[in-house]
């Protein structure tokens, strides 16, 4: 749950000013949700327990699929942008204070006159609609969280019905687990569970569970745990919600342990929801843990792969506050995406402008960002109060299309850096294809169609400005400002490239220090060369082209996190290159980069010096530069 006492044990451990921190923990203490828990023996909760046998999964997020429910990533709304922001005027009431039924009813027809007809139809309401201004939790006698009579004075249920009168979508919040202070000494009866009580649904010691241990970890080998569950959804459904957040999830969220395993209580959500009777979207939250990424799929509906995009300072997001984090984390869960569920890189704030707290280059980077990951499109900015160039960008259509149209997740195919280049192929054989330039002083870009693999010609369609470019001849090269971008259609005039592949497991290599041969499904030729750490080295040998001349050659490698490694031909010094993480250790992954080669034979070698490389698959080295 992303609200102040719980965001701010996160922060903590994650950096807040001085002055935020000491508010944060004043607020914690005094709704004592910082109150130490005493330890307690953990024990695994297997997700194959009697409350999750294959009779009761039978609904899979590919159901969820076809059914029309994730088809696309969604788009819309979402209030906690503006709540944890201390942006003058939005919390007048103190912190958090900005949640209330007026201001999301008004956000709610904001949305509905704007943006619905570009395909922003959710209005999610996040952390807090159960709390009062204390951030005290409020319960019913069932032990569920019961809207704030002074934030939602007419209930949850007609706030969605507001929602859908105007042709939208109502999202709503919760966190994991059972809150403590839903407990109430383990008496509470559970709702439709005869003899079960919150005692029956916890483990005995209590301990807890989610990002912020704010609740009670759920004991699923007592069937009362899954009956609760199936009492929040129920009520959910019964309001007429079609979305649910679901908060402090993990795996991740920086923790772990079996304390803070939830794939359990994520599979109870996904059973509770098919038997509520009314489809409800299951978002799950926050930076979950990509090792769980099957079960992320197969239970839910979508995932954040990374903490808040939030500053939780007197703006509403800033570049370096973890925007900018994303371009290094996404590539790892490229390939989990998909209909039914998607990888969701937080709220989209570009639409306010100063609030915003970004310079316009990094709004439109920031989306296209978004766009090309296909996460989910959801603004936190004020609907009302839009400017000019944030309803540009949030409006249009060519952009959203990237992201709603069912072209794979792009992915960089250069290494990370400053200047990068990202794409992915369409179904139509043209080519998304994205340049940053995320350094603090303006540069140039390159896209080399080779990286691509393909040659010669290309004509281009800049998305951002609606404008066919001239065609393009081998590469396209813009200067870009600090932190700006460009979104491109390329449409290939040419042939594809003819280049020649060396394996890395090929005998006629030589293999230095710790490198050594290894099995690899993945990769070409079923081997791979890996442990190149320590001063260890792969030398591709006997690398030929005809002429001298600059080439774009293509490295396969399996990384399953992020890994540099120097790369240079024949006597060069080589540039340490950090390769984008391929998501595991099973899964290879393309990146090209720019060598030197003389005319006749050369060597390319890839040197870990003293740290940990990714391991290589192949090369793909272009027969003519």
């Amino acid at each position: 749950m992303r609200s102040s006492p719980y965001r701010a044990l996160r922060r903590h451990f994650s950096g807040l000013s001085r002055r935020s921190l000491a508010a944060a923990l004043v607020l914690a203490v005094t709704t004592g949700l910082a109150a130490a828990v005493p330890a307690a023996a953990t024990r695994a909760v297997a997700v194959g327990s009697p409350s999750t046998d294959a009779a009761t999964t039978s609904v899979s997020t590919t159901q969820d699929a076809a059914s029309g429910l994730a088809a696309k990533p969604y788009m819309g709304w979402s209030s906690w942008s503006m709540q944890s922001s201390q942006y003058p005027g939005l919390n007048p009431n103190g912190n958090y204070s900005y949640l209330t039924e007026a201001n999301v009813l008004k956000q709610t027809d904001a949305l509905a006159t704007t943006l619905k007809k570009y395909g922003y139809d959710h209005v999610n309401i996040d952390a807090g609609w159960w709390m009062d201004g204390n951030w005290t939790s409020e319960f019913d006698q069932y032990g569920r969280q019961t809207p704030d009579a002074v934030r939602f004075p007419h209930g949850m249920k007609s706030v969605a019905d507001h929602i859908h009168s105007q042709g939208l979508k109502a999202g709503i919040y919760l966190p994991v687990g059972l809150e403590k202070g839903a407990y109430g000494d383990g008496k509470v009866p559970i709702r439709n569970a005869p003899g079960c009580t919150t005692a029956d649904v916890v483990y005995p010691d209590l301990r807890t569970t989610n990002g912020w241990d704010s609740a009670y970890k759920l004991d699923f080998d007592n069937p009362c745990a899954q009956k609760y569950v199936d009492s929040q959804a129920q009520m959910l459904a019964d309001w007429g919600y079609d979305f649910l957040k679901l908060d402090g999830v993990g795996p991740g969220s920086s923790k772990s342990g079996d304390n803070y395993n939830n794939v359990a209580d994520v599979a109870a959500w996904h059973r509770a929801i098919a038997a509520a009777g009314r489809a409800i979207h299951l978002e799950l939250s926050w930076s979950l843990d990509i090792g769980h990424a099957a079960d992320w799929r197969k239970y839910s509906n979508g995932w954040r792969i990374d903490t808040d995009v939030e500053c939780y300072c007197n703006t509403l997001v800033t570049w370096e506050n973890s925007v900018n984090d994303r371009w290094n984390d996404a590539p790892a869960w490229s390939r989990q995406a998909g209909p039914g569920g998607w990888n969701d890189l937080d709220a989209l704030d570009v639409g306010n402008g100063a609030m915003d707290g970004l310079t316009n280059a990094e709004r439109q980077s920031y989306m296209t960002l978004w766009a090309i990951n296909k996460s989910p499109l959801f603004t936190g900015d004020d609907l009302t109060k839009l400017d000019s160039y944030g309803l540009s960008l949030l409006t249009n259509e060519e952009v959203i299309a990237v992201d709603q149209n069912t072209s794979p997740v792009a992915r960089p195919v250069t290494p990370m850096g400053d200047q990068q280049v990202w794409g992915t192929k369409n179904p139509n054989g043209t080519y998304t294809v994205a340049l940053f330039n995320l350094a603090d002083a303006p540069a140039s870009v390159t896209a080399d169609w080779a990286s691509f693999g393909f040659a010669g010609s290309a004509s281009v369609r800049d998305l951002w400005n609606h404008q066919n470019l001239r065609t393009y001849k081998n590469k396209i090269t813009e200067t870009l400002p600090a932190h700006g971008s460009r979104l491109f259609i390329v449409k290939p005039g040419g042939t594809p490239s003819a280049t020649t592949s060396y394996e890395a497991e090929s005998a006629n290599n030589t293999l230095t220090g710790n490198a050594t041969v290894a099995t690899c499904d993945a990769c070409s030729g079923g081997k791979k060369v890996g442990n190149l750490y320590l001063d260890s080295k792969l030398q591709f040998n006997d690398v030929t082209v005809k002429k001298d001349g600059i080439y774009t050659v293509n490295v396969a490698y399996v990384s399953g996190d992020s890994r540099s490694v120097t790369v240079y031909s024949n006597s060069g010094n080589g540039t340490s290159l950090r390769f984008p993480s391929t998501g595991d250790w099973d899964t290879a992954d393309t990146v090209s980069v720019q060598l030197a080669l003389k005319a006749g034979t050369n060597t390319i070698t890839f040197d870990s010096g003293w740290d940990y490389s990714p391991d290589i698959d192949r090369i793909d080295v272009p027969k003519s530069a």
